[in-house]
């Protein structure tokens, strides 16, 4: 070999940094993400004329402790030793095609669980890494690598009443993360604007006089548009005791990410807004139960959907995204329900109400207070996992594009 160079043209060097990687990692070697963005990039900058000199690089980038210095050389000399580092540029294309049967089904044979390099598995851009699980039942020779959801996956699908306090803290603060966009509503006021449809009157007339006080110039204005407000209204009576904790992380999340006005209710309305807003999610949390002194008891709905309208938070109803979050069970007539979510249609943009045995199959709205709720809602939502929460996130974020004319006088589900 004369130059490295040639050995690394036509190579792909993130398949190279990632493959030998591999092999630290399996011989004890605590390489990370970063340092093998940091060999990729010295791969592509440096010019290698030796192995000495790829044996350096590697090592500066991927090596941190000096306790690893063993297992980087033992990996390395298992690698390097006896290879020939001149060969043709299209050495991993053709290593690939050589492996391809003669029936012309282009396939790599991977090597089993316990190949180690000191067994000679080949290069690394030119054998792929050992394969980390096999199927059980299965007599052949190639093993696929187990793919499986990430942990915050797996948890989102779970329903509440199988989450644990650390579990369900983890998604609250997966939730604060999901509020990307925010629906916006256009205020009076103006700004100007290059391409505003508008003409400033005060701001014309001002200007034009540097032009002996004739309008040369129009100075356009466009409305000021704000984030809309969101209030949401959670029930924790008895009846939603498996699912008042998630709904709690939910109301933080909404809290501090949107500038929420967030309330519980029972038997009576308590807002829970400043308690939720402490930096500390466990505090919040924590503080907002001890402050709901009524949970896990009976439920008056459509009192305290009036209440909430009577009391002096109910201007901030007015033109706000409301969520109402209840499975619909109350002891107060259906038609004073009636009423009170119709003063709240009113008064709202939308109404959004996320029930958490919505999803069941065959569940339809039909009777008792839901039935006299659902003419005053827009949308209707599943609420049993944190992915169907996540979902009324995404309902919310895309209500700045929904008609208010659209009502047919039922809730979509």
């Amino acid at each position: 070999m004369t130059r490295a160079v040639a050995l690394l043209r036509g190579i792909d060097r993130a398949a190279f940094a990632v493959s030998l990687v591999t092999r630290l990692r399996t011989a004890g070697v605590t390489a990370g993400f970063t340092a093998t963005e940091s060999l990729v990039s010295a791969l592509a900058v440096a010019q290698l004329a030796s192995r000495s000199q790829l044996y350096w690089a590697a090592r500066i980038c991927l090596v941190r402790r000096h306790s690893e210095l063993a297992a980087f050389d033992a990996v390395f000399d298992a690698v390097f030793a006896d290879a020939v580092l001149t060969v043709d540029p299209h050495a991993r294309r053709n290593a690939i095609d050589d492996a391809a049967p003669a029936g012309g089904d282009r396939q790599v044979r991977v090597p089993k669980d316990n190949a180690l390099p000191e067994d000679g598995v080949g290069l690394p851009w030119v054998t792929l890494p050992p394969a980390v699980a096999a199927a059980e039942d299965s007599d052949s020779e190639l093993t696929v690598p187990q793919r499986l959801p990430g942990e915050l996956a797996g948890l989102a699908d779970t329903p509440f009443e199988q989450l644990s306090m650390a579990e369900m803290a983890l998604l609250g603060r997966w939730l604060e993360t999901a509020i990307r966009s925010w629906p916006q509503r256009r205020t009076r006021r103006l700004s100007v604007e290059r391409g505003g449809r508008r003409i400033a009157m005060r701001a014309t007339i001002e200007r034009s006089r540097r032009t002996a006080w004739e309008a040369v110039e129009l100075v356009r204005a466009e409305p000021v548009v704000r984030p809309r407000r969101v209030v949401m209204l959670c029930d924790v009576s008895q009846s939603m005791q498996a699912q008042a904790a998630a709904y709690l992380h939910l109301m933080r999340a909404l809290a501090v990410g949107a500038d929420a006005e967030v309330f519980a209710f029972a038997t009576s309305l308590t807002r829970l807004t400043g308690v939720l807003t402490h930096r500390s999610p466990e505090v919040a949390i924590e503080q907002a139960s001890a402050k709901v002194v009524d949970r896990f008891g009976g439920t008056r709905i459509a009192t305290n959907v009036q209440a909430l309208l009577t009391s002096h938070h109910g201007g901030a109803v007015r033109g706000a995204v409301v969520i109402v979050g209840s499975d619909g069970w109350d002891s107060d007539p259906p038609e004073k329900l009636a009423a009170a979510m119709a003063r709240l249609n009113r008064r709202a943009y939308r109404v959004i109400w996320m029930n958490p045995r919505a999803a069941a199959p065959g569940f339809e709205p039909r009777v008792g207070a839901l039935a006299a709720a659902m003419p005053y809602c827009d949308r209707m939502l599943p609420a049993d996992t944190f992915a169907q929460v996540a979902q009324v996130i995404a309902e919310i974020a895309v209500s700045s594009r929904a008609s208010r004319g659209s009502r047919a006088g039922t809730c979509r589900q």
